[in-house]
C-alpha cells in the first residue's frame, strides 16, 4: 500500500454548489501547495438526510484514495456512467463538477 501524503495544515480551499439528480450539493475542495486535489467535502442541501450521509462518506473515501496516490482522472473514468455518458452517481457528478471549474483544469 502506498503511504498517505498528508495535506499541509494551511492549504487552499474552495467551495461551490452543483446539482445531481435534481438535488443540490456543496462541494469543498482542499489542495496541496502544487494545486493537486487532496481532499473533498460534500454536503447535501437536505441537512441530516440519508443522501447527505452518503455524500459525506463518498467524499471521505475519495479523499483517502487521493491522499494515497490515486489519480482523479482514473477514478472518474472507472465510475458508472448513465445512458447519456454522464455520471450516474453523486461522486461522479462531484468529480465532473470539480474538473469543470476553471482553476481545476489539470
Amino acid at each position: 500500500m502506498t503511504s498517505r501524503e498528508r495535506l499541509p495544515h494551511r492549504r487552499r480551499q474552495e467551495s461551490f454548489e452543483f446539482f445531481h439528480a435534481a438535488l443540490g450539493f456543496t462541494l469543498g475542495v482542499g489542495r496541496y501547495h502544487d494545486g493537486r486535489v487532496g481532499e473533498i467535502f460534500l454536503s447535501a442541501h437536505k441537512v441530516g438526510s440519508p443522501i447527505e450521509a452518503l455524500a459525506r462518506d463518498a467524499a471521505i473515501v475519495l479523499s483517502i484514495a487521493l491522499q494515497h496516490g490515486a489519480d482523479l482522472d482514473v477514478i472518474r473514468s472507472a465510475l458508472t456512467s448513465d445512458s447519456d455518458g454522464g455520471p450516474a452517481s453523486l461522486i461522479g457528478a462531484a468529480i465532473d463538477a470539480l474538473l469543470s471549474q476553471p482553476e481545476s483544469a489539470p
